[in-house]
């Protein structure tokens, strides 16, 4: 009788500790998803503000030269390889502060500029609200993947830890 019991607590045990590891791999599953699917968001908004910069480059508000500039910026910020494309990215946003930020460039705009203006400045704050939704979904699951069950055990599967995007996404200031 008494190995009978101790057979149940063993049992139960396993079975409480089975449970336990499962909903930490769940969880951990669903972590990665939610980094995906804000680097799907992310890309989104970093290709909608370079298409914008470039409608805005081919608009005839601003002189050739500005033009030409935010039009190279704005195109290796959507051609970069993946390893380029943090500096890409900045090198945008440089650029879009640059020509916005010209003394005079507000009251220079026609009117048909303004609303290409407002998309510009509405796409590039969305770049910054998708990039902090990302690295704080990388770091949620960088926090979940060191614990200790979850190094010891390979609850992660072979997924690869996710890596923050850094980039210089400060919106220019154009209205």
């Amino acid at each position: 009788m008494n190995l009978l019991l101790d057979l149940l607590v063993v049992l139960l045990a396993l079975f409480l500790l089975s449970t336990y590891l499962s909903w930490r791999a769940g969880r951990l599953d669903r972590l990665h998803a939610r980094v995906d699917l804000a680097r799907a968001g992310l890309d989104a908004a970093l290709v909608r503000r370079a298409a914008v910069s470039l409608e805005l480059a081919a608009s005839r508000v601003l002189d050739p030269a500005t033009s030409l500039v935010l039009a190279t910026a704005a195109h290796q910020a959507r051609t970069a390889d993946p390893e380029q494309r943090e500096f890409a990215e900045s090198d945008l946003s440089r650029a879009l502060r640059a020509v916005l930020e010209q003394p005079g460039f507000r009251g220079a705009v026609e009117r048909e500029g303004d609303a290409l203006l407002e998309e510009l400045e509405t796409a590039a704050q969305k770049v910054a609200f998708a990039r902090r939704f990302y690295n704080d979904a990388v770091a949620t699951t960088r926090i979940a993947r060191r614990r200790p069950l979850a190094r010891v055990l390979p609850l992660a599967g072979h997924a690869p830890l996710p890596e923050f995007f850094e980039i210089d996404d400060v919106p220019p200031e154009v209205l």
